[in-house]
């Protein structure tokens, strides 16, 4: 999508970072700002993400990762019957130009960049295709609507839903080290860049894994 952030050489690799070089974002300084699953506006959304760290700040920076098969578990009898069976639809333009980290900015996108990121449909609660276990697939940063639900109670559902992904016992904070590199499962985990100071320099490598449709 932002193909002006991709390494040189290597179209794979996004490069995530706030470093600003002669008035030039060398990365995407604000990915993940809010909870997500890599790629959940895309009909095939990512099966893994990898991330690895190429310059880190001295403060702040973790990384937050959230357990979407625990959150099921959490979820009240009640609200599993008005979400059974039901869909929801993720759009990567849902929060796109939210601000939420100083300094840093996302480039207006063109109309044939927005004719790539049409709004996909996938099952609120997902099977995982390897362990059979089920999990919530919905996140404040790609999930805008439950299908079928009148606005204002599918904006309520919502809202719960995410309080219940975001359970404090059920999240791991990485706190990066020189050289780490993190893989974690996209149909299993939300996660959650927590920022760091402006003025800090931070970059990582981030490449994603092509998954199957949701189900």
């Amino acid at each position: 999508m932002l193909k002006q952030f991709l390494l040189a050489g290597h179209p794979e690799i996004l490069i995530v970072s706030n470093i600003v070089e002669d008035g030039r974002n060398l990365g995407l300084g604000d990915a993940g700002k809010f909870w997500h699953s890599d790629l959940s506006y895309k009909a095939l959304p990512s099966l893994g993400s990898m991330l690895h760290a190429q310059e880190l700040p001295s403060e702040g920076g973790d990384t937050l990762f959230a357990d979407m098969h625990k959150a099921w578990d959490a979820v009240p009898d009640a609200l599993r019957k008005v979400i059974k069976g039901r869909d929801a639809a993720h759009s990567y333009t849902a929060r796109y130009a939210e601000t939420k980290f100083e300094g840093n900015w996302r480039p207006t996108l063109s109309a044939e960049q927005l004719a790539q990121v049409q709004e996909v449909i996938h099952p609120v609660v997902r099977t995982h295709p390897e362990n059979g276990r089920q999990a919530l697939f919905v996140s404040e940063g790609f999930t805008t609507r439950i299908v079928g639900l009148p606005d204002d109670e599918s904006r309520d559902v919502l809202q719960q839903l995410y309080a219940l992904s975001v359970l404090e016992q059920n999240i791991y904070r990485h706190q990066w080290q020189p050289n780490d590199l993190v893989f974690w499962d996209n149909r299993s985990l939300i996660h959650l860049a927590a920022g760091c100071p402006a003025h800090l320099r931070r970059k990582l490598y981030r490449t994603t894994i092509q998954g199957d449709a949701p189900y």
